[in-house]
């Protein structure tokens, strides 16, 4: 579908999605703040207790202060927003699997007795996904945003080293880990060519197009072309 304005198109449904997502986010952040940020030691995630596993899943939704919050939505949106172009389902499977690798990762290496929450893993795992995306698909189009991301968010990449007091670098380098796992498992099928047929890169073959040894195709008969996102420590 061609990019018309409407929120139908692949452009706005990405935008409502985005929005839709921020909104969520401040609208649990307000409720998390007016409680004196209670619901970070309830639901955030806690290394290596079995019974806090879960959390993985509620602490991207929470946030350590509106600080916190306001740092993580603007590159939120950006790489969300362009994750999101490739299809809704495929965004939510992405996202999916980021915050489940992420939080594992900060269940499984953070500091013991700290608490973690925030969604600067899922910011992580957005730009790991994009740019493994280019390189996976290879697409020009995806190569390009590939790049694009790279340059302007590879500043992020120092968020993965340790060393800054209160930040989750478990979960920023598990988030990358799993953007880029993301990446391989909703990588798009590329079209191969049955039995007795042949086709170009980027082409399917139609059946029956074969044609016997010593027997030309006729003009305009080849295949058709198909083209193939502690107690409040911040993560």
């Amino acid at each position: 579908m061609l990019d018309d304005g409407s929120l139908r198109s692949p452009l706005g449904r990405a935008a409502v999605l985005m929005v839709g997502y921020l909104v969520l986010l401040w609208a649990i952040d307000l409720i998390n703040n007016a409680d004196h940020r209670s619901l970070n030691i309830e639901l955030g995630i806690v290394p290596r207790d079995p019974g806090r596993l879960p959390e993985i899943i509620t602490a991207p939704f929470l946030h350590a202060s509106v600080a916190h919050l306001a740092a993580n939505a603007m590159p939120l949106f950006g790489l969300g927003l362009v994750a999101a172009l490739a299809g809704v389902w495929r965004f939510v499977g992405v996202t999916a699997v980021v915050i489940v690798i992420s939080g594992l990762g900060v269940w499984l290496f953070s500091p013991a007795h700290s608490v973690t929450v925030g969604a600067s893993g899922v910011v992580f795992g957005y730009f790991g996904y994009l740019v493994l995306r280019g390189a996976i698909d290879r697409r020009p189009v995806d190569v390009l945003v590939a790049l694009g991301v790279a340059i302007s968010y590879g500043y992020l990449l120092v968020g993965v080293l340790p060393g800054a007091e209160g930040v989750s670098w478990q979960g920023h380098l598990a988030g990358v880990i799993g953007g880029m796992l993301a990446a391989w498992m909703f990588r798009r099928r590329r079209p191969t060519a049955k039995p007795g047929t042949t086709a170009k890169p980027g082409t399917t073959a139609k059946p029956g197009a074969a044609k016997p040894a010593g027997l030309g195709l006729p003009p305009g008969l080849g295949g058709s072309s198909r083209s193939g996102p502690a107690a409040g420590s911040p993560g």
